[in-house]
């Protein structure tokens, strides 16, 4: 069985490029990013050499949007490989979310095929991505519409890809009821928009205002921009803002709220 798509496609309307020279210093030697962990490992054979932990290391910590795109490239990649096949596009459709310069596109393409080949599993990224955002849920919410994104670039979510999100989503500590809602942004389900703003049928017209504006509020590409996030995080939450007011809309048409 398979969910259909909302057919939306992530946004490029206030998204920034991934900030030059991310992929450079993932990829350039003599400079000695701290990422340990099953992300550094992986960045590492890009990279040609092992990056350090963190703990001493000599240039601070990890960048936090380096952090952020090479884990929702590896947890992207492993997804690739979920239904048992891998097929030509996967690279592009990647693409759509995760926007690099062309000069520094090969790097990338090389990050995902090694995430694919690597004996590690999603797991280990996935902890490691909630070890470093656990006070942060917002940013691993938008790790997991990333992948959605991604998932559904072919027309479908197919069983094998919904299993796992569902399993990544409970590595974040997401429960039944927060996956539902990241999900119905993404797939036509039952009561759809009032999944997507995380209220039930009957609140009254009033509840509805309120959570539309506060889901706006919390989920603004601003505050990403503000925070100094990466150009994936901004490209997602534009996405997610995009299904939040178009939920609200077909909710308020049919209430007839102004």
């Amino acid at each position: 069985m398979t969910a259909e798509p909302t057919g939306s496609t992530p946004s490029t309307t206030g998204a920034r490029r991934a900030s030059p020279g991310i992929w450079g210093k993932i990829g350039g030697a003599g400079f000695g990013l701290a990422v340990g962990g099953p992300l550094g490992a992986l960045i590492g054979g890009v990279a040609g050499h092992f990056l350090v932990d963190r703990v001493g290391a000599l240039f601070g910590p990890t960048p936090r949007e380096v952090v952020f795109t090479t884990g929702l490239v590896a947890l992207a990649a492993k997804m690739a490989k979920s239904d048992g096949v891998v097929h030509p596009s996967e690279v592009e459709v990647f693409g759509r979310v995760v926007r690099v310069e062309p000069a520094e596109r090969p790097g990338v393409e090389r990050l995902f095929d090694l995430a694919k080949k690597t004996t590690d599993g999603f797991e280990a990224y996935a902890r490691q991505l909630a070890a470093t955002f656990g006070d942060e849920p917002a940013l691993l919410e938008d790790v997991l519409d990333g992948l959605f994104q991604i998932a559904g670039a072919d027309g479908a979510l197919h069983e094998a890809e919904e299993r796992y999100l569902r399993a990544v989503s409970g590595i974040f500590g997401f429960d039944e009821a927060a996956f539902a809602r990241i999900a119905a942004r993404h797939v036509r389900l039952p009561d759809d928009p009032y999944g997507v703003l995380g209220l039930d049928r009957d609140a009254d017209d009033a509840a509805v205002k309120a959570r539309h504006r506060a889901l706006v509020a919390e989920h603004h590409p601003d505050r990403a921009l503000a925070r100094g996030l990466p150009a994936e995080a901004v490209a997602i939450a534009t996405q997610r803002l995009a299904a939040i007011n178009a939920a609200y809309d077909r909710v308020a048409g049919e209430r007839g709220l102004r």
